[in-house]
């Protein structure tokens, strides 16, 4: 009952803005949605990467040592290798720098950070979600004062 009282306040503050910084107000909401929303594909891609490395990580786990392989140098360069340790892995923990951890500690590392970019991604879906709710209001009650001046004039 209390969102609805507080929307219900934004709504009628809303009305008393000059049509300008309502205006304003919409273009400002607007923007913020769309880096909100640029932001939430970001971590979206960051997550899928994350898991597509722990599937990775159970993949090796399973093959046997001396395995021929190809190993990504990049993105989309790969060069002939073999398996030579299961056990421990190089986990990229960012700006150039690795860790060797075991096996195990690469998958926990990977399944914490998930949880921590989807943690992450609920926490900004649900501000995403007010922002465009304000901006959807601000739009309505612009439309309807741009009507009114219309009307009169």
């Amino acid at each position: 009952m209390a969102a609805k009282a507080k929307e219900v306040l934004r709504a009628s503050e809303m009305e008393k803005l000059s049509l300008d910084h309502l205006k304003s107000l919409k273009e400002q909401a607007d923007l913020e949605v769309n880096l909100l929303q640029d932001s939430l594909n970001k971590i979206r891609t960051a997550a899928t990467r994350l898991e597509i490395a722990s599937n990775a990580l159970l993949d090796l786990s399973l093959r046997p040592e001396g395995k021929k392989m190809l190993v990504p140098l990049t993105a989309s360069l790969y060069v002939p290798g073999a398996l030579d340790d299961a056990s421990k892995v190089l986990v990229d923990v960012g700006t150039g720098y690795f860790i060797e951890k075991t096996m195990e500690q690469g998958k926990d590392y990977c399944d914490r950070k998930i949880n921590l970019l989807k943690s992450n991604y609920d926490e900004l879906m649900e501000v995403a979600s007010k922002k465009k709710n304000m901006a959807d209001e601000a739009g309505v009650i612009l439309q309807a004062k741009l009507r009114q001046v219309a009307s009169t004039s």
